[in-house]
């Protein structure tokens, strides 16, 4: 149900760890998961024509367009913070080795922490294909009954 889902939703994002990527990925993996079961979700909510008169479509489709922001925009910021972080870890990192130019253990930190650092960039690109797609199943099923606000 809408309220199973609103739980799952609310994935921690507070915590999520910047500093292990595959600890980051895990997080954003359950941080996504009202966008991999939106079709489940959409389907045991929202009724067929036949038992239309059952449920309200209208709201349950409010809830879920707006439960589905909130997630995107939270998996948003978190990816974001997370970036800016190892932003200024790769940015701090680069001072010490122009002090210390073949220092192999910093040149090898450097390197880490910018390959993560383009892995976390690279998440802002599968969000925006996980949440076109999910977008565009909500709209699939949920158009006849709530039109999302205009956001441009």
């Amino acid at each position: 149900t809408t309220r199973t889902l609103l739980s799952i939703m609310a994935a921690p994002t507070g915590n999520l760890n910047c500093k292990d990527f595959s600890m980051f990925q895990e997080a954003l993996k359950v941080m996504r998961t009202i966008d991999d079961r939106i079709v489940h979700e959409l389907n045991a909510t929202i009724p067929t024509v036949s038992f239309s008169g059952k449920v309200d479509a209208t709201q349950t489709c409010k809830k879920l367009y707006e439960s589905l922001l909130e997630a995107h925009l939270s998996r948003d910021r978190a990816i974001k913070t997370c970036i800016a972080q190892t932003s200024s870890v790769v940015s701090q990192l680069r001072e010490e080795r122009a002090k210390d130019i073949d220092n192999l253990t910093l040149i090898k930190e450097l390197r880490k922490e910018q390959t993560k650092l383009k892995l976390m960039q690279s998440e802002l690109n599968v969000e925006e294909v996980v949440n076109d797609r999910s977008l565009k199943v909500f709209n699939e099923r949920c158009r006849i009954h709530y039109s999302p606000p205009k956001t441009h």
